[in-house]
């Protein structure tokens, strides 16, 4: 993993006063353009979550690593999206953000109870996100075995908010 993490750590453009100024914004659009790194971080992130049911992609930049996860685990892609985003019966997490709040949905079929879960995005900062998802998952009867990121922002904790879910994450700041 040491190459594999230093090769996106490396590929990843630091923005600064992105999207604001003082927020020195880590992009990982760099490491989605080069093609052989980016399948590298998939066969990564499918071998760490070989034996699930479900991964449960969070809008939207988890969509981008859950769906090429599918294939190589055998697991069925769940969408965690925003309000009116999915066009069937939802379950529904309000959570607090830094400034405001929101909502994250899950169709209410997608996950049975007893399956195996992996929360999956490219970014772990707070964690308000990601422990919306788990809500979701255990509402629904799934078990949560892990949370999966390119990229976390340890000096935010958001870990803690997992409570004590299995969080692995490639590149760590």
């Amino acid at each position: 993993m040491g190459d594999l993490a230093d090769d996106v750590r490396n590929t990843i453009r630091d923005v600064p006063d992105f999207p604001k100024p003082g927020i020195l914004f880590k992009d990982i659009t760099p490491v989605l353009m080069d093609t052989a790194l980016f399948g590298r971080v998939i066969d990564w992130m499918a071998v760490e979550y070989a034996n699930i049911d479900k991964i449960i992609a969070i809008e939207s930049r988890g969509f981008i690593f859950g769906a090429p996860m599918v294939e190589p685990t055998g697991a069925g892609l769940v969408l965690a999206r925003k309000p009116g985003k999915l066009p069937h019966t939802v379950e529904t997490v309000s959570y607090d953000l830094e400034y405001g709040s929101s909502s994250l949905n899950i169709h209410t079929d997608a996950i049975s109870p007893g399956d195996r879960c992996v929360i999956v995005d490219d970014l772990l900062a707070t964690g308000g996100t990601a422990c919306a998802a788990l809500d979701l998952v255990q509402r629904l009867g799934g078990e949560v075995v892990g949370a999966l990121f390119l990229v976390e922002l340890g000096f935010l904790d958001g870990r803690r908010k997992l409570h004590g879910t299995p969080v692995t994450s490639l590149v760590r700041y």
